[in-house]
């Protein structure tokens, strides 16, 4: 079992493939293993790397809460890609993962050939952005104690935004609630006291957003109401991105419509590398 050394934890990591690498960042709900659809998909033509998040079995999870948070979670990207001895690669994230992969656009463009930053921004927008702290704050000391079993999974898998996928994949959904329900309760409570509830704004990024060259795919579903407005507006302000919304599909993308996310990110993947991204 492979493991990447990053700062303050080890992340473990798999690959399948040959070709170009792709990595997967997966949200705070999932793990790598939401990313099979994927993994065995572009697998075929690329190189697919998974790993689960610091705080997510099989990688470790610390007990120390400074080493959680944002810039721990950008960082393991890289670190990631070292260890596996990758000096450029796609990178593909979700919601938690979507906004380390653009984070990661900002601080390491010369590692990443394309970005797909797919269900990121919630609680981004100024006038939600201290409650969604606040929020996420609150909630980790329960999840810490009580863990995912039962009350949170379900709640989770029956929030607003998460719906769908039970109504359109019930099978998905409930392998979805297996692997919630197993997830470290101190991992992930940490996780959300302190990347959710201690990250920044992305509109506090403004500046530099407006200077990266990164090729990006933004990607969303049109019912995944808390980050329709930071996508809009990240289309406005990125150089370098395009924008596409999946109707009647709400938070986990990629795993309520595997078909059309595969085939996108896939069409993106070979404009970029025809060298036909960027328009004018």
């Amino acid at each position: 079992m492979p493991y990447a050394q990053a700062d303050g934890a080890k992340l473990y990591y798999e690959e399948t493939g040959t070709g170009h690498p792709i990595v997967f960042v997966h949200e705070f709900g999932a793990d790598h293993r939401e990313w099979e659809t994927q993994v065995r998909y572009f697998s075929r033509q690329y190189r697919c790397i998974t790993y689960p998040a610091r705080g997510y079995p099989p990688s470790e999870v610390p007990t120390d809460a400074a080493l959680y948070g944002q810039e721990h979670a950008v960082n393991d990207i890289a670190a990631v890609m070292r260890a596996a001895g990758v000096a450029k690669a796609h990178v593909v994230g979700l919601s938690m993962g979507g906004f380390a992969t653009l984070l990661f656009g900002l601080r390491y463009p010369q590692m990443a050939s394309a970005l797909v930053v797919a269900g990121a921004g919630s609680g981004a927008p100024r006038a939600e952005h201290t409650a969604f702290k606040a929020g996420n704050q609150a909630k980790a000391a329960t999840l810490i104690a009580q863990g995912w079993k039962g009350e949170l999974a379900q709640e989770t898998g029956h929030s607003a935004t998460r719906i769908q996928l039970k109504q359109k994949d019930p099978r998905g959904w409930a392998e979805f609630i297996a692997h919630l329900e197993e997830h470290s309760a101190l991992g992930t409570g940490l996780t959300m006291k302190h990347y959710q509830g201690g990250r920044e704004s992305i509109f506090d990024w403004e500046a530099t957003l407006r200077t990266m060259q990164v090729p990006t795919l933004l990607a969303l579903g049109d019912e995944d109401g808390p980050c329709i407005e930071t996508n809009i507006w990240l289309k406005s302000v990125l150089p370098n991105a395009g924008l596409w919304m999946q109707p009647r599909t709400g938070h986990a993308i990629n795993l309520e419509e595997p078909g059309p996310f595969n085939r996108e990110v896939q069409d993106f993947f070979s404009t970029v590398e025809r060298g036909r991204w960027k328009l004018g």
